[in-house]
């Protein structure tokens, strides 16, 4: 199974359908009537869909297993086929569509085992996946296109040459992937003024993001939060909690991190761990849905013009 560790729960939902056709209309008469001998049609392979949406992973080798939190069945009974609707939500790290196909298809198959006798050749068709909702994939279409952003490391090591950036990179790399233009990647040394001066000249230029790494940790040369917090015109805890969590449920030494983000004008100010894996975590934490920030920041201006 591909590794899902990096990913954060979210509400998933899938709808999916199967068709069983029948060759003649009595078949449909039988069903509705309840003249099946083998019983009632559409009772049985409802609750065949429900145990097979929750054994999915013992049958796809690649699917997780993942709690199913909600399941809903339907049927549309025409004088030609048997139309199954299979339902799946949950709240977890990947999507439910392959269990929300597999519960159709079960049902779909359980109705063919049950109407064979009456009508040999009934045929299973039309499954496929009807909607899905949930994931990064989802929110990336509702968020602006052309932001902009700056990422600043904060590292005496790597301004003097002695060590080389990977988590500054690592941010570059995540913002990218999001179609988020990087106007500036910097390194400068742990001095708060040095820090100042660059976010009130990156802030300045409206960029949409800047993003400092290094620096939120415990030393006497860890003074990033210090030298941002006071230039912060409103605080976001949310996003500095979020952060926490998710690196909290990956290391335990995560708690210890001191991360920062509020507003300066409409630019969103971040302050990351300065380890790589710090820094992707907490990309991972927050992004793509921290961009949600500039939908309201656009719908403020509406308003207010």
């Amino acid at each position: 199974m591909i590794d899902i560790t990096h990913k954060s729960d979210t509400l998933r939902y899938a709808k999916a359908q199967a068709v069983v056709s029948f060759s003649k209309p009595e078949t449909a008469t039988a069903i509705r009537e309840g003249k099946v001998p083998k019983g009632n049609v559409m009772e049985m392979a409802k609750t065949a869909a429900l145990f097979a949406v929750k054994r999915t992973s013992d049958v796809i080798p690649d699917c997780h297993p993942l709690p199913i939190e909600y399941t809903a069945v339907a049927f549309e009974l025409t004088e030609t086929a048997l139309r199954i609707e299979v339902e799946l939500k949950t709240i977890y790290k990947t999507g439910v569509e392959v269990e929300a196909m597999h519960g159709a298809s079960i049902a779909a198959l359980t109705a063919y085992d049950m109407l064979k006798p009456i009508d040999p050749k009934i045929e299973i068709g039309q499954i496929c996946l009807l909607e899905k909702r949930g994931g990064k994939s989802q929110y990336k279409k509702e968020f602006l296109a052309g932001l902009t952003a700056a990422v600043i490391v904060c590292s005496d090591s790597i301004s003097a040459g002695a060590k080389e950036d990977h988590a500054g990179k690592a941010i570059v790399e995540k913002l990218e992937q999001l179609s988020v233009s990087i106007r500036e990647y910097t390194i400068i040394p742990d001095e708060a003024h040095a820090i100042q001066d660059k976010v009130r000249k990156l802030t300045a230029e409206k960029l949409n993001m800047v993003i400092f790494t290094g620096g939120t940790g415990l030393s006497r040369r860890d003074v990033t939060p210090e030298a941002l917090r006071p230039l912060l015109e409103r605080e976001i805890p949310g996003i500095e909690e979020t952060i926490r969590h998710y690196g909290q449920q990956r290391m335990p030494y995560a708690m210890l991190s001191r991360s920062v983000a509020g507003m300066i004008g409409e630019s969103l100010v971040l302050a990351l761990p300065g380890s790589t894996k710090g820094a992707a975590e907490s990309m991972d934490a927050v992004f793509p849905h921290v961009l949600h920030v500039f939908r309201v920041l656009e719908a403020l201006r509406h308003e207010e013009s």
